[in-house]
């Protein structure tokens, strides 16, 4: 991930307005989990972050947290992929997938243990793991991570309402995960659309530009005309 885009960021938000407007209408009389309120915000901070290997795990197929991460990664050329533990769920994702034209940028592998498809993927920017799915599965989930030497930022999703995605048997849900237990990482709790706690872990160290030592500042000027958007984003040593 780079410095802040507000450009990318604002792209990514209309956009995933227009693909949930479809994705509504298509699922008019199903439950679809996470809240409208949320995917806007994924998506804009997905792409504000300039996130280009992306990660979606969460119980159910096609679901708007998908289409948020769809949209970010259409603004910053990257891709999504969705870890399903259900064969048929993979499948279902992959045919509403392409039914929404996001196909070219989403990507469904499907492991029995969500943790460990996970782990296998290397350097992530981004990733939204749904609580829905069992405490256990979603803290293996969150702590299999691989961060770049940027960081990455991870969302838990329906940390407090997970009545209707939870799978038989699964804990109720009810305050953050223990990411603590990782170490060089922060997290914050927001009160909006069933809850979701937006943890932020430290690049790798020793790893490209994670691994320099000292502080970085980044200074980012965002300017406009009557034609034109421009942005620029320095580095500053």
């Amino acid at each position: 991930m780079g410095c802040w885009s507000p450009v990318d960021a604002m792209k990514a938000y209309l956009r995933t307005l227009q693909l949930c407007e479809e994705f509504y209408e298509y699922y008019e009389e199903e439950e679809v989990g996470i809240e409208p309120m949320c995917v806007e915000y994924i998506s804009a901070l997905a792409a504000g972050n300039r996130a280009r290997v992306m990660v979606d795990v969460e119980p159910g197929c096609m679901s708007p947290s998908v289409i948020a991460l769809a949209a970010a990664a259409r603004q910053t050329g990257g891709r999504v992929v969705c870890v399903r533990r259900e064969q048929e769920a993979g499948e279902l994702l992959r045919r509403q997938a392409e039914g929404l034209g996001i196909a070219d940028v989403v990507e469904c592998r499907v492991a029995g243990r969500p943790g460990e498809a996970v782990e296998r993927l290397r350097g992530v920017d981004f990733a939204v793991v749904d609580r829905g799915m069992g405490e256990e599965d979603c803290e293996e989930a969150v702590a299999a991570v691989d961060a770049g030497p940027r960081g990455a930022v991870v969302v838990v999703s329906n940390l407090f309402d997970v009545g209707r995605r939870s799978p038989p048997g699964a804990a109720p849900a009810g305050g953050r995960t223990r990411v603590q237990m990782r170490g060089r990482s922060s997290s914050v709790v927001l009160p909006f659309g069933g809850g979701m706690e937006v943890i932020r872990i430290v690049g790798r160290r020793g790893d490209g530009d994670g691994g320099r030592r000292g502080k970085r500042r980044t200074f980012v000027v965002y300017y406009e005309d009557r034609e034109t958007v421009h942005e620029d984003c320095v580095d500053l040593e």
